[in-house]
């Protein structure tokens, strides 16, 4: 069973359920992402998922969307115009779709083997990435409407996918900034949202403490690591926590300290 099925849904409908209620001229509010609204990122959700759900279902689907989505980037150096041509439904209608074909995904990909390797943009994927992925996009895009909508979202312990997700791309946040990937992974030691306590990495000079919500908001660059109260000790953690990156693409830019916080 693919938990991580189950965990990317209720993430959905947590986020869905924060504005279900609110009109179609309040989806057009500007997030502190970008400048993008909160349509443009249910229109980006719905893209992704649509996109991976492909890559399980339907691989010359995929390949088209990946194609042109390719040649969007390489024209004009984003995929938000082929995103927005290639979701036509706005407002309500659109809020409608991305969460009716998220229930439905995570209905059919709760029985996939998690080890199931699945096309991407370069490597494969394994299943549970891909989910894992879903998920992560999901919380980290949802943190600017929340932002946005004044709210403060409950986490549960469904967001260790993403801590582990930040963790496993500790190599890949040095590489896409064209820094040394260092041979050893700081001892992390994270307090999940029910109280436990989450270890990775070796004993060492180099530590990362802290909240597992404030290092999974770190690691999708949704907050500024001074923004946090995450303690980072020595060279490496300090680096890689200013550096973070868990998604994959180009290199970003963490938002600056004080760009990212809940409106009052």
């Amino acid at each position: 069973m693919l938990s991580q099925a189950d965990d990317f849904l209720t993430e959905t409908e947590v986020l869905h359920d924060a504005i279900a209620d609110i009109s179609d001229a309040d989806l057009q509010q500007i997030t502190q992402f970008k400048g993008w609204t909160i349509e443009d990122v249910l229109i980006h959700l719905h893209f992704w998922n649509t996109v991976a759900d492909f890559s399980a279902s339907d691989e010359t689907a995929f390949m088209t969307r990946m194609k042109g989505a390719m040649a969007s980037l390489q024209k004009t150096g984003s995929l938000r115009s082929f995103e927005n041509d290639t979701v036509p439904e706005r407002g309500a209608e659109l809020r409608d779709i991305w969460l009716r074909s998220a229930q439905d995904m995570a209905t059919r990909w709760r029985d996939m083997d998690p080890k199931a390797r699945l096309p991407w943009v370069g490597p494969s994927m394994s299943a549970r990435s891909s989910m894992t992925a879903r998920q992560m996009e999901t919380w980290a895009h949802g943190f600017e409407i929340f932002d946005l909508l004044g709210q403060s979202r409950a986490d549960t312990d469904r967001i260790q996918n993403i801590v582990v997700l930040g963790v496993n791309t500790f190599g890949w946040s040095h590489q896409v900034h064209n820094l040394p990937v260092p041979k050893t992974l700081p001892r992390i030691t994270l307090t999940s949202p029910s109280g436990a306590i989450w270890t990775f990495g070796e004993e060492g000079s180099d530590s990362v403490t802290g909240s597992a919500a404030d290092f999974a908001a770190v690691v999708t660059q949704t907050r500024a690591f001074s923004d946090t109260n995450l303690v980072a000790s020595g060279p490496i953690s300090t680096t890689w926590m200013t550096h973070a990156q868990c998604f994959a693409g180009p290199p970003e830019t963490p938002p600056a300290p004080g760009s990212r916080y809940k409106k009052t």
